[in-house]
């Protein structure tokens, strides 16, 4: 089923016609409701590749970046927020991909896209994106590296994955994060220092893009402004603005401050590199 509301906007006659007569009828299409979406693969060639990606960071706010601009007139989600073709699903096929997005049949310019915020993580998607999209627009949300490296553990141990301590987390981290297969759970999981070192992951991906199709966003102007964000970021896809009219934060945890020597640490450690990211992209992106 489509995760969020949007996916429900006012078809076109068109393809109301189509939908209906075509797609979802027993009689010319028997997979309509076969489990796995059988007719979304037999549709595929009709779907539409992403004008769009949101590829990171996670713990930076994007699925409410994602949920916002979906509510959008003009623009269509995917099948789901986070797709994750382009890092565990890529032998699944191009197909594949398609089959999870919108059909062609809508009004004029209207785009879509999806945010699997690990995209930005592995050093195996740009090469992959480029080839199959090169012309995407890409939206990066960047929160202070300190705070992103505690909810990403906080999510963790919700979600049954952490048992350490934060503070034996991060001594233990490079350990755990030995391998170059950046499927494995433990990149997923245990990567609170490492998912925090934006310029490593974002020169990887200019090595493929031009700076002119990254919109760059910091996590606390989004929380602090989210009109202006939503302008800039529809501004970016080339449509023209639009008041949205649910601004929910997705995904927002509770939990204890972190301990005040670890926090110091970790400004050591995340200072050079949050230099290195100002420098990169010609912006303050200090916290």
């Amino acid at each position: 089923m489509p995760l969020f509301e949007s996916d429900h906007k006012t078809r076109g006659i068109f393809r109301t016609l189509i939908h209906n007569q075509l797609v979802q009828h027993r009689k010319f299409n028997p997979y309509t409701y076969a489990e796995g979406g059988l007719h979304r693969k037999i549709t595929s060639f009709m779907r539409k590749l992403p004008d769009f990606l949101i590829i990171g960071a996670g713990k930076c706010g994007t699925s409410s970046l994602y949920y916002y601009l979906i509510q959008h007139d003009n623009i269509l989600s995917a099948r789901q927020k986070e797709i994750h073709f382009f890092d565990i699903n890529y032998d699944k096929g191009i197909n594949w991909y398609r089959s999870q997005l919108p059909l062609f049949f809508h009004k004029r310019n209207v785009v879509t896209g999806e945010a699997s915020p690990f995209y930005m993580y592995d050093p195996s998607c740009p090469p992959k994106v480029f080839k199959h999209i090169p012309k995407v627009k890409l939206i990066v949300l960047l929160r202070d590296p300190i705070e992103r490296a505690y909810s990403h553990y906080q999510h963790s141990v919700r979600r049954g994955y952490e048992k350490l301590s934060f503070e034996e987390a991060i001594e233990n981290e490079e350990s755990r994060l030995n391998t170059k297969d950046f499927t494995d759970l433990n990149h997923g999981a245990f990567s609170y220092i490492s998912r925090g070192l934006y310029s490593k992951q974002i020169k990887k991906w200019l090595e493929y893009f031009p700076k002119e199709q990254f919109l760059f966003i910091k996590t606390e102007n989004f929380l602090e402004n989210p009109k202006e964000v939503m302008k800039q970021s529809f501004k970016f896809l080339n449509l023209k603005n639009q008041v949205i009219s649910n601004s929910k934060k997705m995904n927002v945890g509770e939990y204890t401050e972190m301990n005040k020597e670890t926090q110091h640490k970790l400004e050591k450690i995340f200072k050079p590199h949050n230099n290195e990211l100002s420098k990169l992209l010609d912006s303050n992106f200090q916290w």
